[in-house]
């Protein structure tokens, strides 16, 4: 069954005067309009799109990225209001993303961008935004373990760090000292699982933990030192705030990674810097 919301793998199954008819495996028709449609189309053909509803509520198709799919959630911003509700900029050509007035939580100002979840509508079947997010984002039932690797969205800033929504299903924490680069509300980031709590609390960092971190962080600082001629003005003795601005990393990490490449034979370092050993 053809859904919107989603991404579908469909064929070509006839051309007409509008565009291409793609078809699934059970022959449901979504119309793909001619402004995606090139010369080299032609029936047989397979086509990833995705489909949503028009304005006349018909599902068409588009080659275009949408900033959401069903189930996900995400930074949009406001292009208009209306009396029933607000519109925001989908990502797709023409078409903007509805946010009832039933699903706004606080003002939402035209110009403005907010944290946002899309649904599909059960009555409907239409694609719905909410920024009444804990319908949807809960700690309930916890589905990532410690260590793990997981997608992380920012969602609001606090003076301790930074409340996320982890793969769009889960709250998490960045604490603010475990941060080394910019972040920013709306960035979508890859994050690890540090610890979950008895009280169902997701602990995040932006950096793998033992081993596995200095070897990444270690390819990163041999990277940086390529980046910029083969040296960096930092040592053992280096202020932590100025190996964080060169490097996005902590003290500590930077001095593992450091003893992991001199191991390794590939840096030298001494009072005044580290550089590529030649």
């Amino acid at each position: 069954m053809l859904k919107a919301g989603r991404n579908h793998t469909l064929t070509v199954s006839r051309i007409s005067d509008y565009g291409l008819y793609l078809e699934n495996g059970e022959h449901d028709e979504v119309l793909l309009p001619n402004r995606y449609v090139s010369l080299t189309d032609k029936p047989g053909d397979t086509k990833d799109v995705f489909v949503y509803h028009d304005s006349e509520d018909r599902l068409v198709a588009t080659t275009e990225t949408p900033l959401l799919r069903v189930g996900e959630a995400g930074l949009l911003k406001v292009v208009d209001k209306t009396v029933h509700g607000a519109f925001l900029d989908w990502g797709l050509t023409g078409k903007d993303l509805f946010l009832p007035n039933r699903n706004q939580q606080g003002g939402i100002l035209a110009g403005h961008s907010y944290i946002v979840y899309l649904y599909e509508d059960s009555v409907t079947g239409r694609c719905v935004a909410t920024n009444k997010l804990k319908t949807f984002i809960d700690n309930d039932e916890i589905t990532v373990r410690p260590r793990e690797e997981v997608e992380v969205l920012v969602a609001s800033e606090s003076p301790i760090g930074y409340r996320v929504i982890v793969n769009n299903r889960h709250w998490g924490m960045i604490y603010r000292n475990q941060i080394f680069r910019p972040v920013a509300v709306g960035d979508r980031l890859q994050g690890y699982v540090r610890r979950i709590t008895e009280e169902g609390r997701i602990d995040v960092s932006l950096q793998q933990t033992g081993l596995a971190q200095v070897k990444d962080s270690a390819h990163t600082l041999l990277e940086l030192l390529r980046e910029n001629g083969g040296r960096l003005p930092l040592n053992d003795d280096s202020d932590p705030a100025e190996v964080r601005r060169l490097t996005a990393m902590s003290k500590k990490t930077f001095k593992r990674s450091v003893g992991m490449l001199l191991k390794q034979g590939a840096v030298e370092m001494d009072g005044e810097e580290i550089r590529i050993r030649k």
